[in-house]
């Protein structure tokens, strides 16, 4: 009896002490949002290679696993690595290389910092990026007559924040051959008395663009690379790229194989005939770090820049409808190609006429619910009677919260009040398939994903204007918000199997708070700092 009660004791004691599984990270002691399906929050998990192996408790987990990096989160909390599902990437990084011209108040002032940017950037063409003639008391376009002047020997263009326009000096037009007025299918060169202002609309804008040289390998590395930085700082760990060329991705693949880049990227690859040629012989590409199986075709411009095609004429500007910047029949044709080879179609659509147009070519197409999870990039403005198209073929709106609450100044104005109601409706595009998507636009709009829910939540600016949120009946909850920059994100991607949540088996991609945004004041939101970005459960920045 003596030696069988003995024997019970030892084998309690081996059970107790019952070696620990090595892991190369365990997260504790934090409020961690696993955004699963039941939105359960734990305390700590454990990673190893790279992948969650298992959440629970902070005593849960330390009991079972030992670990070479103990991240300590000290109460403040963990999400998923955020994913912004509509940017520009290679954009961004190419506008850290140009002078910045966001926030300013007038035409002189974008001009007093081209001469201070002249200063340490003296040869080349010289980039701009982000004016917007909103934000002037002036709201005219305008007119480049001071440019020439002041760089009569040097081509200047300077893109506006949306992209869909730019203003190019006299030098600038000469090299790109443009004697005079052309007229264009999507675009428009702006005139006055017969004689070109320099300021371009929708397709006219690649007439120039086209001709600045491309970067060299260093500076291309270099555009990647400072991209990058920014991104993990703002605690983003996979990025949308809205429209590159094959050779892009051919060059991202190099850097990944580097170890250079280390972004996880979803490229969308432009609407040009070589880049389907190069996709449809090669397949669909497909790595941990590089996710490339869409094709970007852009319906229509700005809301802006007045290239919105709507259904109506402009409130603002009677006579004015925007325009398409192809004929519908080249859409259907893209989207037959497209659905022929089983790629994704992601089309850029802001005005009513221009959602309409796309989304019944869509549903002639895809004929009901389908999983193909084709896209509409922003539907910005949508026609009361055809919200429904998005869900009766499952199509996808991929949003930017933060567009609402750039353009609400100015929106009403160019729309009228009755077509304002429609415009921007989040939460009435997110009751089509019970899901949405959400990035920034960035260049277009800042990367900071936390200013992306606080637009989609608050729908304020950041000096509380207007009181009580604009549209409110369009905003999200807390929690559908957090959604939408991490599960339904990766979703949009065909990704939500290995990110966009922290469970089990997925990439132990996360970013850790210095607060708990679901549970905080407006303006303490605004407040939040990234403390520490992790990808793959390597720490890819921490605040100093």
């Amino acid at each position: 009896m003596k030696t069988s009660l003995c024997a019970l004791m030892v084998a309690m004691l081996l059970f107790s002490c019952k070696k620990r599984q090595d892991v190369d990270t365990i997260v504790f002691n934090g409020k961690v949002y696993t955004v699963n399906t039941g939105f359960e929050t734990v305390e700590a998990f454990a990673v190893k290679d790279g992948k969650i192996v298992e959440l629970g408790s902070t005593e849960d987990i330390k009991s079972k696993y030992t670990a070479k990096q103990e991240v300590d989160v000290s109460g403040k909390t963990v999400y998923p690595g955020f994913i912004d599902a509509h940017a520009h990437f290679y954009g961004y990084g190419q506008s850290l290389q140009a002078a910045d011209l966001r926030d300013t108040k007038s035409w002189e002032e974008i001009l007093q910092r081209l001469s201070a940017f002249a200063k340490t950037h003296p040869d080349g063409w010289m980039i701009g990026n982000g004016w917007d003639q909103n934000d002037w008391a002036d709201k005219a376009f305008p007119t480049n007559e001071k440019l020439t002047s002041l760089f009569p020997n040097r081509p200047v263009f300077l893109n506006r924040i949306d992209g869909h326009a730019a203003i190019a000096n006299q030098k600038a037009l000469d090299d790109a051959g443009i004697r005079g007025k052309q007229e264009l299918t999507g675009g428009d060169m702006l005139s006055i008395n017969g004689k070109l202002t320099g300021v371009l609309i929708d397709n006219a804008v690649t007439l120039v663009e086209n001709k600045i040289p491309s970067p060299d390998a260093k500076l291309a590395e270099k555009i990647f690379t400072d991209a990058q930085r920014n991104c993990f700082a703002a605690g983003l760990t996979t990025i949308d790229d809205c429209g590159l060329s094959y050779l892009a991705v051919e060059f991202i693949e190099k850097l990944q194989k580097e170890n250079k880049l280390k972004m996880r990227l979803y490229v969308m690859l432009s609407d040009q005939e070589d880049n389907y040629k190069y996709l449809f012989a090669r397949g669909a590409v497909k790595t941990d770090r590089l996710n490339v199986r869409a094709f970007k075709v852009y319906a229509d411009g700005a809301l802006g820049s007045r290239g919105a095609c709507l259904l109506h004429q402009y409130n603002d500007m009677p006579g004015k409808t925007g325009f398409l910047l192809s004929n519908p029949k080249h859409y259907e044709d893209v989207a037959r190609k497209i659905a022929a080879n089983n790629f994704q179609m992601c089309t850029h659509a802001i005005g009513d006429s221009a959602n309409r147009t796309i989304l019944k070519i869509y549903n002639n197409i895809l004929k009901g619910k389908n999983d193909k999870r084709w896209r509409i990039e922003h539907a910005q403005v949508v026609n009361p009677n055809d919200f429904d198209l998005f869900g009766q073929a499952s199509v996808i709106p991929s949003v930017q919260p933060t567009h609402a609450t750039s353009d609400m100044y100015w929106a009403g104005q160019r729309l009228g009040a009755e077509r304002l109601k429609s415009a921007y409706a989040y939460k009435q595009l997110l009751k089509q398939n019970g899901w949405i998507p959400f990035g920034t636009d960035f260049p277009v709009e800042n990367i900071n994903p936390l200013l992306t829910f606080y637009a989609a939540t608050v729908r304020e600016d950041a000096k509380g204007f207007p009181k009580g949120g604009f549209q409110m009946e369009n905003a999200l909850t807390p929690e559908e918000a957090l959604r939408g920059m991490t599960i339904w994100a990766a979703k949009a991607n065909f990704e939500e199997n290995e990110k966009g949540s922290l469970e089990k088996g997925k990439f132990a991609d996360f970013v850790i708070l210095d607060r708990d945004i679901l549970k905080s004041s407006p303006q303490h939101i605004l407040k939040t700092k990234v403390l520490k970005t992790y990808l793959n459960g390597e720490k890819v920045y921490e605040a100093k």
